[in-house]
């Protein structure tokens, strides 16, 4: 253990998702007690090996309740919340997830006395934003600014790793696309990919450096793609060779209002309008405020040296073939 931070307890709002369990396994090697919430901690125990015996609690809490979160942060010195969804379910709405409950881990972690708040949000983050998603995570970051003045705000770019939601699917996609595989707008948007193992330790880093407190910090990765690019490398990687088309924004708006309400609809309406905004780390003077990965002394991990080691699983020859190219 790089600290001795047995008597410190964490409490990691969310901490059983893709993010979550990263955090968790980078802060217990660091010694830190860990009190993980999930709203069904029946499915969680597998990640109390992700520390010593003891060392990681897991409980039952949910976000839109005061009282459940009110409970799991009594006694922790820090408190992280990583909440988040993409698309509204069973009663899980932007509103209710990212701002509402944001505010209720805020409020609660201020009343209990924690020193430290990190609340991860994300890019393109904006309370005028016209997506749903993008504008409760402005929103939010406003509540948690007016309840815990001096939190840490994170902003992750599209986070990839083993198990990731982004590089998984479009290459899922593009599997049973066989021959074409649509690229909106032209595919012209820009992506900033970041390893989700650079950002838990952007986060274990932040916790220990007192120049945080208050700030925010987008976080990217090396390198900067087009959507086309991105879509043209998981090609590549999985060796499935395939014809983009570009669709414009107003129609795959339009489609994606017809069909996206639907439970296995591919694109919401919210996330078509998220594909009209670059979703890259801010450059320039009125970035100064701004912190990158740099600032928290992370040397960021490339898509090339991580991706291809997850994605052979939708390869036609399989993990062991040799690479036959596209």
């Amino acid at each position: 253990m790089a600290r001795n931070n047995a008597a410190t307890l964490v409490t990691v709002i969310g901490g059983t998702g893709f993010l979550g369990r990263q955090i968790v396994r980078r802060l217990a090697k660091e010694g830190y007690r860990i009190r993980v919430t999930t709203r069904a901690p029946s499915r969680a125990y597998d990640m109390k090996p992700l520390g010593d015996v003891g060392q990681i609690a897991v409980v039952k809490a949910d976000i839109r309740n005061e009282g459940d979160v009110a409970a799991a942060v009594a006694g922790a010195k820090i408190v992280i919340n990583t909440v988040g969804i993409l698309r509204p379910s069973g009663g899980r709405s932007f509103d209710a997830m990212h701002n509402e409950g944001a505010a209720i881990v805020a409020r609660c972690a201020a009343k209990a006395g924690a020193e430290r708040l990190i609340h991860i949000s994300s890019i393109g983050a904006d309370p005028k934003a016209r997506a749903s998603y993008s504008r409760t995570k402005g929103e939010g970051e406003a509540q948690v600014r007016e309840a815990f003045p001096t939190a840490t705000i994170l902003r992750p770019s599209v986070m990839f790793g083993p198990g990731d939601g982004f590089f998984n699917m479009f290459a899922n996609a593009i599997r049973f696309a066989k021959v074409a595989f649509p690229v909106f707008g032209g595919g012209k948007t820009k992506f900033q990919p970041v390893f989700v193992g650079d950002v838990a330790e952007a986060l274990a880093n932040a916790l220990v450096d007192e120049r945080a407190r208050g700030r925010t910090y987008e976080l990217g990765g090396p390198s900067v793609y087009s959507m086309k690019e991105l879509l043209t490398f998981i090609s590549a990687t999985i060796e499935r060779k395939r014809a983009f088309y570009s669709i414009p924004f107003f129609l795959t708006e339009f489609a994606a209002a017809l069909t996206g309400w639907l439970p296995f609809a591919p694109l919401t309406l919210d996330q078509a309008r998220l594909l009209r905004k670059d979703n890259v780390v801010k450059a320039g003077p009125d970035a100064a405020s701004v912190g990158t990965l740099a600032d928290l002394c992370v040397q960021p991990t490339s898509v090339e040296a991580v991706v291809p080691s997850y994605l052979y699983a939708y390869r036609a020859t399989g993990q062991y073939a040799e690479p036959r190219g596209v």
